[in-house]
């Protein structure tokens, strides 16, 4: 376990004097264990990133499959001195955890996350050091998603969040970094994070034992 504290120290040391991070900054030395492939959810607000990387993982256990999820936005939530960059952060902390996970042998990580643009794509793919990397993003209308987004949030960023949704929406179809899209409205959410694992790659098109539904 030091060397996985050594990694993390070393990480933060870098952004707190550049303010950010890249695949550079870690040597491959303190790297301690790659990912085989990981599955980026990706998707406006309201999308169900988050709900479907938690049915996914559940899908996931249930068949014995090792792998990590994490929602990446979680890793960057904090308000920062201004020399600092919130994202850098991010990706320090996910390069922290995905060490960590890569020490007890987990080779998947399924990882939620709205990717704006290539740069953060190529970014995320280097921090992870996965050999296989598949984006898939999650559609629905744009109803739909400013309504969840509405009865999700209470707060005083209620008003941003909903004009967020179509926002972001438009920046994510013009940078068409998704590998495929499922659809992720009037639908079961077991059946849209089946669907989602399914094409990836990362399981079967056959129904579980007998007593449990097809997932």
């Amino acid at each position: 376990m030091t060397s996985c504290f050594i990694a993390a120290f070393y990480i933060l040391e870098v952004n707190e004097c550049n303010g950010d991070v890249s695949p550079t900054s870690v040597p491959g030395s303190i790297i301690m264990g790659a990912m085989e492939s990981v599955l980026i959810i990706t998707g406006t607000m309201g999308a169900g990133k988050t709900s479907v990387l938690a049915e996914a993982s559940d899908i996931l256990a249930l068949r014995g499959i090792a792998h990590a999820a994490i929602d990446l936005d979680a890793l960057g939530l904090a308000h920062l001195p201004s020399a600092a960059r919130c994202d850098g952060v991010m990706y320090g902390n996910l390069q922290s955890v995905c060490e960590n996970y890569a020490f007890l042998g987990v080779r998947r990580l399924l990882l939620a996350r709205a990717i704006e643009d290539r740069a953060e794509l190529e970014l995320c793919r280097g921090v992870v050091s996965a050999s296989n990397t598949v984006v898939c993003r999650l559609t629905a209308s744009i109803e739909a998603m400013e309504q969840r987004v509405k009865l999700r949030e209470s707060g005083v960023s209620r008003r941003d969040y909903v004009a967020r949704v179509a926002e972001l929406n438009t920046i994510l179809d013009r940078a068409q970094l998704e590998d495929f899209t499922v659809i992720n409205e009037n639908r079961q959410l077991t059946d849209v994070a089946h669907e989602l694992l399914v094409k990836a790659g990362w399981i079967s098109n056959t129904c579980q034992a007998a007593g449990t539904n097809c997932c």
